[in-house]
This record gives structure tokens, sequence and C-alpha cells, in this order.
């Protein structure tokens, strides 16, 4: 495969740019302030967050053995950060962050 060439690459960025743009926008073109937002995007608002962690803990852990390994110790001690970093704090982005961190550390350092 041959690399793209300057005009392939510009027409590459300026289609992501646009896709990005258009993710951005489309809400507040779709939902004017004027009316008020439909009560299933308010549940899909509230609804949604949860179902994507709940998805991000099964993907994060579907190739954990604990019979193998590390037995699913430094995957164990991580989940018990972020929930005690999110308990204390109630920051998602703290929790989601330190309980990153506490991960790559044992696994870089410890196990």
């Amino acid at each position: 495969m041959s690399p793209m060439t300057i005009p392939q690459q510009i027409i590459t960025i300026a289609i992501c740019a646009l896709g990005t743009m258009l993710t951005r926008f489309l809400p507040f073109i779709v939902f004017s302030s004027k009316k008020p937002t439909p009560r299933y995007i308010q549940y899909l608002g509230k609804a949604l967050p949860c179902a994507v962690f709940g998805m991000l803990v099964v993907y994060c852990l579907k190739n954990v053995s604990l019979l193998t390994g590390t037995h699913g110790i430094p995957e164990a001690i991580a989940i018990a950060a972020t929930a005690g970093l999110h308990l204390w704090k109630k920051q998602m982005l703290l929790s989601i962050a330190g309980g990153t961190a506490v991960y790559m550390l044992l696994v870089q350092m410890v196990f």
C-alpha cells in the first residue's frame, strides 16, 4: 500500500473535521432552545452514560482469568480505586483517570 498523497491527506483531514463539527453542532440544530427537549432524548441523556460505563466494564474485564496469571488482582484494585475516588470526590473524569493510573502503575511496576 502506498502512502497517501498530499491532496488525499487534506481531503481526509477535511472529512474528519466536517464529521466532528457535524456531530457537535447537529444537536443544537435539531433541538432548538425555543422548544422543550423531547422526553425520550432526556431519558437517553440520563440512561446512556450508565449503559456506556457498564459496557466498558464488561469490555475491560472480558479477558481477565481468575485462574491464571495475576488472577484479576490489578483489575480489582483499579476498580476499587475508581469506585473509591468517585464516592469520595464525585467527579467522573477524576475517577476514570485515577483508576486508569492505578491500573497502569500496577501492571507496569507490580504485576
